[in-house]
Formats: C-alpha cells, sequence, structure tokens
C-alpha cells in the first residue's frame, strides 16, 4: 500500500504528460526540430546508443570524481568548523559569500588554467556540489542535543569522544539531506563543465545535437541527465534507508501519532 501511495501517483502523471506531448506534437502540425514527438525521441536514442553509451560513462566518471572530492573537501571543512571556532567565523561567512559567485562565469578561467578535458568538468562538480554538502553537515555538527553533551562532560568525555558519540551521528541526517542535494546537482555540472569545456560526455552530445538542429536528440539528453540525477537521488536515499533506520522508523512514528500533547 505505500508503495502504490507513493510511486503510482507520479506514475500516472509521466504518463499523462508524455501522452499530452505527443498530441500537441501531432496535432500542432510544428516541425519535429522545434518540437518532436516522445517517438521521436526515442528513435533519435537507440539510433545514438553507441554515442550515448560513451557520452553517459564519461558524464558518470567526471561526476563520480567530482562529487568524492566534494565530500571529502566538505566534510572536512564542517569538521574543521566544528572544531575550531576562529575557523567558523573566518569561513562560515565566505563559504555563503562564495555562492553568490556565477559558477559559469568561473568555467572560462577553469579552462584557461587547466585546458580542455575532464579535469575543469570534475571542478565544476566540485564547486556545485561542495556548499550544500559542507553547509548541511556543519548545522548538523552544530545541532546536537547541548543536555547530552553537558552530560557527556560531566562524565569525563573529552571533546573528541563527544564529537564521536554524539555531534557525528546527530549530524547524519543533515549530511544526508546535503548529499541527496549535491547529487541532484552533480550530474547537471558535469553536463554544463562539458558542454563549456569540450569534455565528450552528455553535455558536448547536447551542443553538438544543438547546433544540428537535432532537437530529438537534445531531448534525449535531457532526459539521461534527469534519469541519472534521480537514479544517484534514489541511491543516496536508500544508503541513507540503510545507515540510518533509527531515524526514518522515528519519523514515520511521529507520522502516524503526531508529535503528542501533553
Amino acid at each position: 500500500m505505500r508503495w502504490r501511495r507513493d510511486f503510482v501517483p507520479p506514475a500516472l502523471l509521466i504518463v499523462v504528460l508524455i501522452l499530452g506531448w505527443y498530441f500537441v506534437a501531432r496535432v500542432s502540425g510544428l516541425r519535429s526540430f522545434i518540437l518532436p514527438t516522445p517517438l521521436d525521441v526515442f528513435r533519435a536514442g537507440w539510433e545514438t546508443r553507441g554515442l550515448l553509451l560513451n557520452a553517459i560513462g564519461t558524464t558518470l566518471l567526471a561526476t563520480g570524481i567530482g562529487l568524492m572530492l566534494a565530500l571529502v573537501a566538505g566534510i572536512g571543512i564542517a569538521a574543521l568548523v566544528d572544531f575550531w571556532s576562529l575557523a567558523h567565523r573566518a569561513l562560515y561567512p565566505i563559504l555563503v559569500v562564495s555562492q553568490t559567485i556565477q559558477i559559469l562565469a568561473i568555467a572560462p578561467i577553469l579552462i584557461i588554467w587547466f585546458g580542455f578535458g575532464l579535469t575543469p568538468t570534475v571542478l565544476i562538480v566540485v564547486l556545485f556540489c561542495f556548499f550544500p554538502l559542507a553547509i548541511s553537515t556543519a548545522d548538523g555538527l552544530t545541532s546536537s542535543d547541548p543536555e547530552l553533551i553537558a552530560l557527556l562532560r560531566a562524565m569525563g568525555a573529552n571533546k573528541r569522544q563527544i564529537w564521536r558519540i554524539v555531534r557525528l551521528p546527530s549530524a547524519l541526517p543533515s549530511f544526508f539531506s546535503g548529499l541527496r542535494m549535491a547529487v541532484t546537482y552533480s550530474v547537471v555540472a558535469a553536463t554544463i563543465g562539458e558542454w563549456v569545456g569540450g569534455s565528450p560526455g552528455l553535455g558536448l552530445y547536447m551542443l553538438r545535437s544543438k547546433n544540428a538542429l537535432a532537437t530529438d536528440q537534445v531531448f534525449v539528453a535531457m532526459f539521461i541527465t534527469s534519469f541519472l540525477s534521480i537514479a544517484l537521488f534514489m541511491l543516496v536515499y536508500g544508503i541513507e534507508r540503510l545507515t540510518l533506520p533509527w531515524y526514518h522508523s522515528a519519523q514515520r512514528t511521529e507520522q502516524w501519532e503526531g508529535p503528542g500533547i501533553y
């Protein structure tokens, strides 16, 4: 019943949207390079499946490397900010201000510094994914239960033990929230990096299709990018469910029983 409630409504909506798209593309009389039908898009994907497989592999490689680097940097900065109050006062505002810089404006600079290829694409993924990971983890570390921390201090626990026993477990829900956001951005970021930097992935596939007015292939790349983002999101969500069963069981209990009245 829970599976039906969660998945059947969006699946039905997707089917309705595809049928509406097909109807509009047929009835409107628009040419296929303006609005292709779903069948045209499927046919274009099948005809270019060899190029698509190579492009998907390159995009996933850049996405994976960039995500791993963003994870290391984000968790490291979050831990440094939590351990050292001076770092919190110095770095936290800079992290916030850094998000006002348009990453697309930085992309040409990265290409000048590192050339065309995989490296600037990976760095763009890191820039997109680093901020949600660092901020979410840092906020999770600082939102630990103060009463539990005071209890451990009264029992003689040092700062490292408090961080391992209280702060780190309490930060995991926030960390996974930031990770879900980061993986959603990651594939799009890799595509943007390939678009700008010429790495042979989905971004370059989309750029060449756009220049050739092959709109059906542009739709193919767009749908594959969305599918990869959703797949990574669901993978992280599944890992979160396995890692934090206590958190989700508590959420489910509160959802069914309510917060209660005392």
